[in-house]
This record gives C-alpha cells, structure tokens and sequence, in this order.
C-alpha cells in the first residue's frame, strides 16, 4: 500500500504512517545537504535544490498525515500528531525558502567543488596510449617547426635569392603563433574540442605543405605564417584534449611527458634541420610533417571518445563570443609587439621611426584590449574575473618567466659553444643535449610526483630553485670551462625548466571550472611564448651592447667588423693573444645575456609562493 493511503506495517504497536511525512522530508532533505560519499556523483547528475512542485507535493503528504495519522509509542506516551506535523511543517518550509531564494547556479563558472573521482568515462589501456601517443607526436611537430628553420635559412636564402627575407621566416610562424593563441583558446571554449583540434592540425600541415612545395620567398613566408598559426591551436589544444581524457588525479604524469616532448623537439630540432639540408633537401624540414601529422589525424578521428555536444547558439551568437572587437585590436597590437622586438637593435637602431612607432602602436591596441576585456566581461577573449584567482594570474607571470629562461638559454649555450669553444653547428647541438635529456627527466618525475602525492606546490618550488642555481652557474662560464663543469650545470638548469613545463597550465586547470580550462590553458602558453619573445630580444640587446663596450678596450680592433662576423667568424680574422683577449671580452658580454635568464628564474620565485595549495590525488574537479 502506498503512503498515501496512510496504511503499512506496523512495528512494536506503532504504525508506520507515522513515519512517512518523514520519510519524504527526509529526502528532500537529502537533496540540499552535501554528505561525504565514498562513490562519485555522476556528471550528469549535478546538484540542486527541490522544486516548488517537489516542495509541494511534500506538503500535500503532510497534510494527509495531520488528518489521517497518530502515534503511539509502545511504553510510553502518546504525542499529538498535529505537534509532530508542525515541526515537519517548519522543516518543509525552509525546503520551500531553499527553492524559492536559491540561486540557479550553485557555484560560479571559475570555481569548482571537489567529489569522489569516477574515472569511467575516460578511455583507458591501449585505446588511451594510442590517443595519447598521437597527441604527443601533434606536440613534437610543432616544437620542432619553431627551430629546425635555424640550420636551414642559409640555403633556403640561396635557393630563393632572398637575403632581405631572412628575419621573416622567424618572424612569420612567431607572430602567427604568438597572437592567434588566445582567440584559440577561446574557440576551444565553445566548439568540440576533437574538430577544432583536428582544424589546427589541419592548418599546421596546410603551411607545412605550402613551405615544401615553395616556389618563392612570398609563399614560403605565408606558408610559415599559417603554420604558425595551427601550431599554436595544438600547442593548447594538445593540453585541453589531455583534460577530456585523463582523471585530474592521473592528469599531471601524461601533462609532464608532452611537456618533455616540447623539450626534446626544441633542441634536437636544428640538429634534424641541418641533417635535411646537407643530405636530402630544405624541404623535407617541413614534408617531414605531413605523414606524421596525418597519423596522429587518422588516430585522433578513430579513438578520440564522443562527448556530448556542446550548446549549439546562433551565428550571431557564436560571433559575439568570440569577442570579434577584442581580437581586432589584440592581433595587430602582438605584431607590432614582436616586430619591434625582432627588428630593435638588429635591422634597424632602437631610435628608429619605424622602430619608435611599431611600439607606440602596440603600447595603443593593447591598451584598448584591455579595456575591451572589462567592457566585454564574459564575452571577453579572457574574462576579467579570471585573474580574480590568484592560481591564473600568479600561473601567467610563472609562465612567462619559464618561457624566457626556455628560449634564453637555448639561444645563448649554442653561441657560447660555437664562438667561445670554436664548434660547428652540430657539435654545439649535441654538447647541448645534458640540458635536453634532464628536461625530460624533470618534466616526467614531476609528473610522477605530483600523480604520488597529489601536491603540485612543492614542485614549484623544487623548480624555480633549480633553474635559479643552475641559470647562476652558467652565468660562471669562462673560456676555459672544463666539460664536466658545463655538463653540470646544464643538467641542473634543464630539471629546473622540466618540472616547471607544465605547471602554470596544470595550476590554471585546478583552480578554473570545465567551461573556462581552454581560455587558461590557452592563456599560460601565450605567456610563455610571449615571454620568451620579449626577453630573448631583451638579451640579445644587453648581449650586443656590452659586447661593443667590451670589444671597444682591445686596442688595434675593428669592432664593427667583429660583431659582424658573428660568433663563429672570430677565428677566421684573428688569432694569437689577440684572439685569447677577445675570447675572454666575447664571454662577458656573453654572460650578461645569461644574466637575464637569471633574473627571469629568479623572479619566477615569487608567483612560485603564492599558487594556492590543492591536493588533486584521487579528485575530480566537477563544474
């Protein structure tokens, strides 16, 4: 029988019905209380207050027992029903208060709750491998592209008969990258993560395509241009996508080995360059990444799960969120950013109009970004409340530190070896791969760690002090630095980069809700390619001024003729204790640009200090 009809079995002399407005508010009750679990909560089936029509119908129940019930306890005395009603009653109108006044969202879009971890909706075993493998092979492609041009730009010059063109093959794939990163992240937010992923790759191989088959310097450049711009669509994308597959308590480990896949790429990148173009041909720098990039396609359209679709909105919509007027202003205030930065101190003086006047244009549209950002509010590229968590604005400056140690370093051990050391090309490559090799060991045994422990703090920590001492004591390089000394400190320097690789991007994904990950995904690798373009120019102007100053003491020498040459021309004009002496200047003014890189790990300390403490082992952030 039914509750309803007030009738059921009794128990010791007491009827049940007593018990059913109790019951019934009970589960309501369960409902709004939060109470420890030991299962997940499905995702889809995500907490809420009762209805009015629940609250309601509990009522009506309630009602039908003041009129129908009474209590009788064996061994004691009776209560008046209409007694025990009204404090079901007063129970029943909170209920009625909680629908009534809550609000329709329990917590803020940036902010999360943490449940139980089911990890059944995620691929596992070999399908995961696989998904993971290919997404690691999108990432190396993209590192090796920013430098496996540098070995090749010689005979690339040849072939076009282009000198005038060399700075825009960098600079090309760089700006590219660079300023399309956001908008990227922002497509990420609102479109299927698999299609847009696979619309990057596509980009990529597009450009790719177009710098192999290049009859000309134009078409070479626009190729590097759109695929720069895809490359920075799979620099995030390849972290977002790790999100939808892995469990956040697992998700550091396979997070630190694309970080150790950027790694490797990056430095063995104009080794794989210079084999191309002394053995096959320039071209195959880019045809290399059309059969690999079509695998890790056909791979990604084959395993990479089905999600739910995400809200379909009008197109008037769908443009609106893309926040059309902000990336308006955004896309050319980069560029003229980065061209300054390029050209300064290089191409043309740092007093230059053309110089002057690209900077007072990006100074101007990134100024007018930022205020388009707080008009805009939740259509913003990047919304405003976001920096109002202190793991995203504090991660921002982190990665914008580690990208300038990054590239820094990987600029300036190369010249040290070739003009201080007197090697080749290849052989400074390969002196460099201490610093490759205890990246990746870095980048992995952070993962590990933090799947072990569940706390990503101490691994802040462990970096920033390992690339500050290591930066240190490169900074101490003389001439005559013995090998085992530079392997060293190499090592010390790389483990430092590699535990720090990820950890912006993975301090961003704990602190923001599902909806807002790709926007600070995306927003940690823009601020770590953004700082390593800005400081490595910073660098490179401390390196050539106090270069000149140095070069100017040694009597009887051209300086002009000397910086000219470049690093590994001093020995074509010079020898004897003139070349010691000018060995001994190289390597100051070489320091300085170490020193930097050492200012920019050191900072790196600060926002190290104040990333919020979470443990994620064994935790789902659910939104």
């Amino acid at each position: 029988m039914s509750l309803r009809d007030g009738i059921s079995c009794s128990v010791a002399g007491r009827p049940e019905n007593a018990a059913a407005p109790l019951w019934a508010i009970l589960l309501k009750t369960r409902r709004v209380c939060s109470f420890p679990s030991t299962r997940a909560v499905p995702p889809s089936k995500p907490f809420s207050h009762p209805t009015r029509q629940e609250v309601h119908s509990t009522r009506q129940l309630n009602h039908h027992f003041r009129q129908r019930s009474s209590i009788h306890i064996q061994g004691g005395t009776s209560s008046s029903p209409h007694s025990m009603a009204d404090s079901h009653e007063k129970t029943v109108d909170a209920l009625d208060r909680a629908a009534t006044d809550s609000p329709a969202t329990e917590n803020p879009p940036s902010e999360s709750k943490v449940e139980e971890q089911d990890d059944s909706q995620y691929p596992h075993g070999l399908k995961l491998a696989v998904i993971i493998l290919s997404n690691m092979m999108a990432m190396f492609l993209v590192a090796l592209d920013r430098t496996i041009i540098t070995t090749a730009i010689p005979r690339i010059t040849d072939d076009f008969k282009a000198l005038g063109d060399i700075s825009w093959y960098a600079s090309a794939y760089l700006i590219t990258s660079c300023a399309t990163q956001l908008l990227w992240g922002r497509i990420f937010t609102f479109y299927s993560t698999k299609a847009v992923y696979l619309a990057a790759i596509f980009l990529f191989e597009l450009g790719s395509l177009l710098c192999g088959v290049a009859p000309n310097s134009i078409v070479f450049i626009i190729g590097r241009a759109i695929a720069g711009a895809g490359s920075a669509g799979i620099y995030s994308g390849s972290t977002i996508l790790i999100t939808t597959v892995t469990p956040l308590a697992t998700r550091a480990g396979y997070v630190g080995m694309m970080g150790a896949v950027f790694g490797i790429a990056s430095v063995i990148a104009p080794l794989i360059g210079g084999a191309f173009t002394d053995r096959v041909s320039w071209r195959w720098c880019f045809y290399i990444n059309l059969p690999v990039g079509g695998a890790a396609v056909v791979v990604l359209l084959l395993l990479f799960p089905r999600f739910a679709a995400k809200k379909s909105t009008p197109i008037k919509q769908q443009i609106k969120q893309l926040d059309p007027f902000g990336n308006l202003v955004f896309l050319p205030g980069v560029i003229c950013l980065i061209l300054a930065l390029q050209w300064g101190g290089e191409k043309y003086a740092w007093n230059d109009g053309r110089i002057v006047a690209l900077l007072v244009l990006a100074v101007v549209l990134l100024a007018a970004f930022i205020g388009i950002q707080i008009w805009q509010q939740e259509n913003a590229t990047v919304p405003p409340r976001l920096f109002k968590l202190r793991n995203v604005w504090l991660g921002t400056v982190f990665a914008f530190c580690l990208g300038a140690v990054l590239i820094i370093f990987l600029v300036a051990l190369p010249i040290w070896f070739q003009g201080i050391r007197g090697t080749d090309a290849v052989t400074s490559g390969i002196n460099t791969l201490p610093l490759v090799l205890s990246l990746v060991i870095g980048a992995i045994v952070s993962g590990g760690v933090i799947n072990g422990v569940g706390w990503f703090n101490p691994v802040f920590f462990s970096s920033v002090v390992f690339m500050a001492v290591g930066g240190g004591l490169i900074s101490t390089f003389v001439v005559d630095t013995p090998t085992r000394t530079w392997i060293g400190y190499q090592i010390i320097l790389g483990l430092g980069i590699g535990q720090g690789m990820q950890l912006a991007s993975l301090g961003a994904q704990v602190a923001l809700g599902q909806k807002d990950v790709p926007t600070g995904v995306s927003l940690m690798f823009f601020a770590q390619s953004l700082g390593g373009s800005i400081l490595v120019c910073v660098g490179q102007a401390v390196f050539n001024n106090a270069l000149r100053s140095r070069l100017s003491g040694v009597p009887g020498l051209d300086v002009d003729q000397i910086i000219g040459l470049g690093a590994t021309g001093l020995r074509n004009v010079i020898s004897g204790d003139v070349l010691r002496d000018v060995l001994v200047q190289y390597n100051a003014a070489l320091r300085s640009y170490f020193y930097v890189g050492l200012a920019a790990a050191s900072f790196a300390i600060l926002p190290s200090l104040g990333i919020e403490w979470k443990n994620v082992k064994g935790k789902e952030f659910v939104h």
